[in-house]
């Protein structure tokens, strides 16, 4: 792999390579998204060629070591890409059956665009070299297009071409699944329309969605078709002289029955691909809709770093763009890139959401409604538990319930084992969150004394119900849950799952409480009245709130914030004798348990789980937030406790180096770095061992964009101000961005050489209050403000 300027090239054909490049070439634009397969290879064990539509589930029951175990997949869609070729009366070629002398991928980040160049040996000498472009429209949704040009050297070759949208497919992208159903599509039908165009139509098994595809092919000879079971296929005899480029375009438009404003959603998909217009002008309007995007967005950052941002940020744009604001959706943790957490949507919006606030704000109220849209289903979860409020699941997919699966697999000990994630309870507070953050960037507030409300309070109100007075501490206790470190999920021997007192878990409770009465004073009384009646709020509810939210225990252990109650007597492991055993040992919860052992036993935690505390609130605020609580947590403390954790922390997730990147280069700067580019080159490099194949790491590339845009300046939204302290890190000195806020389009931030500049575009609005430490100036629409940094 190959970065020149804002495009990755992939040189030669390696089949061990081919899933992570798929996932890394996908295409899409928040609609719908593609992997980057090889249009001439079927599902294998080396390639994986997924297309996946925003919000589309289905629910299947399996058979898995001996219990009936349900589960809600993202679906995978009939195959468009399909196109294979071969010489007259011979067998069809790939890169896995043929020789290959050249074979080269380029993704084109700019426009959006997917190049591959291929040549093949032909078995009657010469060669075909075989030259694609793909792109999925980003101005129109429903489109998709393939370009395929073919050269012959030697003799003139009679060419056979079949292109077909394949109904076969099943979601089989991850080993790990493979012992679930995973054939979702059904009532598989194809069909004819216009010349050059067939359909297939089919429906999900038990979400009864409907997917409706057409496709055409434009080509220089006659086009047949035929139907060949579930598959639409068209067929082609091209001519080709030597030296002479031969073009084959195929444009595909796809419709659910999801959409809005259509009634037949095949007579909407065989309308649209009629009416497309040819490739060059598909080209021509998809790289305009690009270039409006990548201004609205983009970092400017120097060296390789910038190139795996601009990378970073086209994934995210894919899964999240503004047509994402049309959509019941969530922020799938895999994007829409693969199959791997089966599509599901669980805390990443917290890494997402800060990034795009101040970029798409419509596209983060959208996500945030999808939140809205089951609130009353984390309220049912809540009463299922005896508790009020409301109660996020950990997973969540089509309709709000629960999707945490009931069992995983160890592929180190091939054993299926409950899973208690479930318990991971913080993720109300994360939605929580980023309602305020949305808020504080927008300064929306019909949103906030809308839905933003409805969720906080509900959220609050569960956290209140969940804290338990213990007398012997003089303090509230919330038990039985998991934190974000997940490796520990009950204590040693014990028969129940869940730990108590997690140190986030408690604090960003607190926060949430103190939020949500924050909010209550600063609701109009009318509002303020509606809501109380809404959700039936008692009169006492509010004071219990503040007591819980000043009282709620946090433990300690040798002069760190304790992970949880009882941490400190855990043992501590071996780490150098299992890195010399093992080398890799991020996945350390699976060696152990391989080993008939367990990571609860130890202090080990797979990723930040007390320093996340750190990532969402900046010194100050973190300070005040103990001090709430009773507890001083001084520059000394919140040191030891980065480095106790530092020493213990197996970073088994990508958004590990991420939050330690985040953490040090305010605690300790020199080893910033290290982290940084770990949280930078995790799914390029496929740091996890495989994992990106199944689907990038959506949190944490849109986490490294937060990186550069908040961390490391310090800027906050908060108190109707732009807060910046930044920090100085070598290798990242000089970088800029454009943002949006409070109605101000293109706000552009300069940091270069200790200056800061701030530019504010002209309009009609008032300044923005800037804050920088202990300075505060007001930029006003059309002026630019040069700051010198404080060493």
């Amino acid at each position: 792999m190959t970065v020149t300027g804002p495009a990755w090239e992939y040189d030669g054909y390696r089949p061990e390579e081919e899933r992570l490049r798929e996932s890394l070439c996908t295409l899409g634009n928040g609609y719908f998204a593609t992997r980057g397969a090889l249009p001439e290879c079927t599902a294998d064990a080396v390639h994986h060629p997924g297309t996946y539509a925003a919000g589309c589930y289905d629910r299947l029951t399996s058979d898995v070591a001996g219990r009936r175990v349900e589960n809600e997949d993202m679906v995978n869609l009939p195959n468009w890409l399909p196109l294979r070729f071969r010489p007259a009366g011979a067998h069809w070629l790939t890169p896995d059956t043929d020789p290959v002398t050249d074979h080269h991928q380029v993704l084109h980040l700019d426009p959006g665009l997917l190049e591959r160049r291929t040549r093949y040996a032909l078995p009657v000498g010469g060669s075909l070299h075989v030259r694609q472009l793909r792109l999925v429209h980003l101005h129109d949704p429903h489109l998709a297009a393939l370009r395929t040009e073919f050269t012959v050297e030697g003799d003139t070759v009679e060419l056979e071409v079949e292109s077909a949208i394949d109904g076969e497919v099943t979601n089989s992208g991850v080993a790990r699944y493979r012992d679930l159903d995973g054939r979702h599509l059904t009532h598989v039908h194809t069909g004819t329309a216009a010349s050059g165009t067939v359909w297939l139509r089919c429906r999900t098994r038990t979400s009864d969605i409907s997917f409706e595809l057409a496709a055409r092919l434009t080509a220089d000879a006659p086009v047949t078709h035929a139907g060949e079971g579930r598959r639409a296929v068209q067929h082609v005899r091209l001519r080709l002289p030597p030296g002479r480029i031969v073009t084959l375009d195929k444009t595909v438009a796809l419709h659910t029955s999801r959409d809005p404003a259509i009634g037949d959603p095949l007579r909407a998909a065989v309308d649209r691909v009629r009416d497309a217009p040819g490739f060059d002008e598909l080209l021509e309007t998809h790289a305009a809709a690009w270039d409006q995007l990548w201004r609205r967005t983009a970092l400017e950052v120097p060296g390789e770093a910038g190139s795996i941002l601009r990378l970073h940020l086209f994934h995210l744009l894919q899964t999240l763009s503004p047509h994402t604001a049309d959509l019941d959706v969530g922020v799938p943790a895999r994007g829409l890139h693969g199959e791997a957490y089966r599509g599901h949507v669980f805390w990443d919006e917290l890494f997402v959401l800060p990034y795009l606030n101040l970029h798409l704000p419509e596209v983060s109220r959208a996500l945030l409604r999808y939140r809205h849209r089951r609130l009353d289903a984390a309220c049912h979860a809540a009463h299922e538990l005896g508790r009020r409020g409301a109660r996020y699941p950990w997973q969540s997919g089509s309709d709000g319930r629960e999707e945490t699966q009931q069992l995983h697999l160890n592929p180190r000990s091939g054993r299926w084992l409950p899973d208690h994630s479930r318990l991971q309870h913080h993720v109300g507070s994360a939605v929580a969150y980023n309602v305020w953050q949305y808020w504080e960037a927008t300064g929306d507030l019909d949103f906030l004394h809308g839905e933003g409300a409805e969720m906080l309070l509900q959220i609050a109100r569960f956290w209140a119900d969940s804290a338990g007075y213990d007398p012997h501490l003089g303090r509230h206790r919330i038990r039985g849950v998991v934190g974000p470190d997940e490796y520990h999920d009950a204590y040693p021997g014990a028969s129940r799952p869940g730990l108590d007192d997690n140190a986030y878990t408690n604090v960003t409770a607190a926060w949430v409480l103190a939020r949500a009465l924050e909010l209550l004073r600063a609701l109009p009384e009318p509002r303020r009245r509606e809501i109380a009646e809404a959700v039936g709020l008692a009169e006492d509810e509010p004071a219990r709130w503040e007591e819980v939210s000043r009282t709620l225990h946090v433990p300690f252990h040798d002069g760190v914030v304790s992970q949880f109650e009882g941490y400190a007597g855990l043992a501590e492991l071996d780490w150098d004798g299992y890195r010399k055993r093992y080398g890799d040992i991020r996945r350390l919860d699976r060696i152990l348990e391989a080993e008939g052992d367990t990571v609860n036993r130890y202090k080990a935690s797979k990723q930040a789980d007390v320093l996340m505390l750190g990532y969402l609130f900046a010194p100050p605020e973190l300070r005040s937030l103990f001090d709430r609580l009773g507890y001083p947590l001084d520059e000394r403390t919140w040191t030891a406790t980065v480095d106790h954790y530092l020493h213990r922390t197996s970073h088994g997730s990508t958004l590990s180096g991420l939050v330690h990147g985040w953490i040090l280069a305010r605690a300790r700067r020199t080893d910033a770095w290290a982290f940084v580019q770990e949280a930078l080159r995790g799914d390029i490099a496929d740091l996890q061992g495989g994992t990106t194949g199944e689907g990038i790491h959506l949190g944490a590339m849109a986490g490294t964009l937060d990186l550069v845009q908040r961390g490391l300046t310090g800027l906050e939204t908060r108190g109707g101000a732009l807060r910046l302290d930044p920090v100085p890190l070598p290798e990242l000195s000089s970088y800029g961005f454009a943002i949006r806020y409070h109605g101000h389009w293109g706000v552009h931030l300069r940091l270069r050489s200790g200056l800061l500049e701030i530019a504010v575009p002209a309009s009609g609005r008032g300044p923005i209050d800037l804050r920088l430490r202990d300075l505060a100036v007001g930029v006003r629409p059309g002026e630019t403000a040069r700051l010198v940094l404080p060493e």
